[in-house]
């Protein structure tokens, strides 16, 4: 029982404390350091209706990489090019086991 009444005021004691404080304000976005943003790695997404099909075609410096092809009744489903060579493989969904398109960054 004593410990309940000297929690309680303590409590009250630190009220006025907390009333006291500014509101926080959110921290400003840091811009990123220059050379550090490449536009070209951004995806260009193409998207063409063929028949009923939604089809969005992404491509990274101008190499299609990722469809994503959207039925009229249906679920989506991915097309991946994960070589890089033109061969695309069927996925019914991007689940975490979902393997990232890998690029050629320097040949010799």
């Amino acid at each position: 029982m004593k410990l309940a009444s000297l929690l309680l005021a303590g409590f009250l004691l630190s009220a006025p404390a907390l009333a006291e404080r500014p509101p926080l304000e959110p921290l400003p976005d840091i811009p990123p350091p220059p050379g550090m943003v490449d536009p070209m790695l951004e995806p260009q997404i193409t998207i063409v209706q063929r028949g009923e099909d939604r089809v969005e075609e992404y491509r990274i410096r101008g190499q299609l990489y990722l469809i994503k092809v959207t039925p009229r009744h249906g679920r989506p489903y991915y097309l991946v090019d994960h070589r890089g060579d033109g061969q695309m493989r069927r996925y019914d969904d991007l689940s975490p086991n979902f393997q990232v398109p890998l690029w050629v960054i320097h040949t010799f």
